[in-house]
This record gives structure tokens, sequence and C-alpha cells, in this order.
């Protein structure tokens, strides 16, 4: 794999990063994780927008444009070889030396990793829901951010297991229904679109807002609230979202299989999604 690393293109085994960068040492760094059809970025705004308000919100100082962030990722998708890809966008703190800092990062280091990924599958596979016994951690501002902070999802994929069919699912610590370890959770009753508000501490994903989007497109009623694991359990058809694998219908919640896996309107929503990806090409 060949990396993109602060202006060039290096093996990977060749890529190094200070000791002492604040993303390393104290994990000041954000990333967005996407997705490339024929060497075309998907919802790429949307993704530099939450980026810039995470950065923000550090005070991490970006010397590139929004034009160059775009040209790091099509240039390490080309040198790859790729058409189709899975594509990390990291953006660290820099080397600011040992203890924190008051005054804001201005040299901040910019990774950019791609990988194949596989054609999203038709019939898609489905997955199981287990809900893990420790809460998500609470937000570290005033939102959450897709950050180098990623003990309590690390923590939780260890509980999960390695099996690729099961996904992790957080509770808050008051005991309502937060999010996958990298999915957000939708659900479905009496035509109803049901999905955990930002406000339970989950990361404002960008297929979940782009689903929301295409439900309301569809005129599906969207609720967002907090709802408590029975609502899900109660389902009539629940599915998972994330950059990478889109939407992903949901077969069980802890063993106990839904009413319905890919129900009509899980259906209705991927053929919009994949209508949204055929008219990027």
């Amino acid at each position: 794999m060949l990396v993109y690393l602060n202006s060039q293109i290096v093996p990977i085994e060749e890529a190094r990063i200070s000791a002492v960068d604040h993303g390393f040492l104290y994990g000041v760094g954000l990333f967005e994780t996407m997705r490339v059809y024929n060497r075309r970025m998907f919802l790429w705004e949307r993704h530099l927008d939450r980026l810039k308000q995470g950065l923000d919100a550090l005070q991490i100082r970006l010397p590139w444009t929004d034009q160059e962030l775009l040209q790091a990722v099509e240039q390490t998708v080309d040198a790859n070889g790729l058409r189709d890809a899975y594509v990390r966008l990291d953006i660290t703190a820099g080397p600011e030396g040992l203890g924190l800092i008051a005054e804001g990062y201005t040299r901040p280091t910019l990774l950019v990793y791609a990988k194949p990924v596989p054609p999203i599958a038709e019939p898609p596979s489905s997955k199981k829901l287990q809900i893990v016994s420790i809460p998500r951690q609470t937000v570290e501002g005033k939102q959450r951010y897709k950050s180098h902070t990623f003990v309590n999802n690390v923590l939780a994929k260890l509980e999960v297991g390695s099996d690729p069919g099961v996904e992790g699912l957080f509770l808050t610590t008051e005991g309502f229904v937060c999010e996958g370890i990298v999915s957000n959770i939708f659900w479905v009753k009496h035509n109803r679109l049901y999905t955990p508000a930002l406000s339970t501490g989950i990361l404002a994903g960008i297929t979940r807002s782009f689903v929301i989007d295409l439900a309301c497109e569809q005129g599906l009623e969207v609720r967002e609230g907090e709802y408590v694991p029975e609502a899900l359990r109660s389902a009539d058809e629940a599915f998972l979202t994330n950059s990478i694998q889109e939407i992903v219908p949901v077969s069980h919640i802890n063993q106990s299989p839904l009413t319905s896996t890919g129900g009509p309107i899980t259906l209705k929503l991927r053929q919009a999604y994949r209508q949204s990806v055929e008219l990027l090409g």
C-alpha cells in the first residue's frame, strides 16, 4: 500500500510521523472514512464540512486548501491503482513535543490511506447486533468528533469479537440506544423511521444524515429521540449505516430475530442510495 504523507506518496512501511506528534501522544487528531466509486468521492463535501468543524474545535489550523485535500485523496487512490476504494484521511495536531499546549496547532500532519473495497453485495448480507456491556463514553466537547480517541470502540470490539456478521451496539449510561461500534442504527415501526438523536452522544454520521435526507425525499416520517432497547427489539425492521457498507439490514438483536430482515423500507432506502451512487458516475 502507498500512502500520502505531507505532500509525498510513500510505501506504508516508510511512512513516519514524529514521536512527539500530539495525534500519537494525546489523540489530538481527526479522521474521515470515505468511499470512492469509479475514482469519484461520495459525499465529499459533507465529510469535509464535518472534518473542518472538528479541526476548528481543536484549533488545528490547516495549511491545505479544500482542493488540495481532495487532490491528496485522488493522488492516493491513483497511486494504488484503484477505482473503487476505502479511503481514510487523517489530520493530526502535529509535532508539538511533550506537554499540552494552549495556543492551537499550526503544524498538522496529513495522512491518506486507500485500499481496495469489494462491491456492494446484492442481496446484502445482514448483521446481528450485540449490545455491549460498556456504555458509550460521553462526548468530550460540545459534540462527538471523529477523533483518534477510540478506546471506547476498541474495548467494545474486543468484547464482541472478530465475526464480521456481528456489530456491537452501545447504550448510553442512562440505557438508551446509541450507536454501533462503526455504524449508526435505524429501525422501522408502523412505517415510521426511528434513530437515536445526536443528544445521546452519537457521532453525526455522514451516511446517517444522507439516509435521513433520502427518507424525507421518499415521504417517510423520521423521528430522532432517546429510545430504550425494547423499542429496537420490537421493530418491524432495522438497519445499520456507514460510509463503506452503505445500508446493512439487521437480523437479530442479542440473538432474538427481528420480524423482518431487509424489509420494504430498508430495501427502498438501499435502492435510493444506490441510485445516488450511480448518479455520481
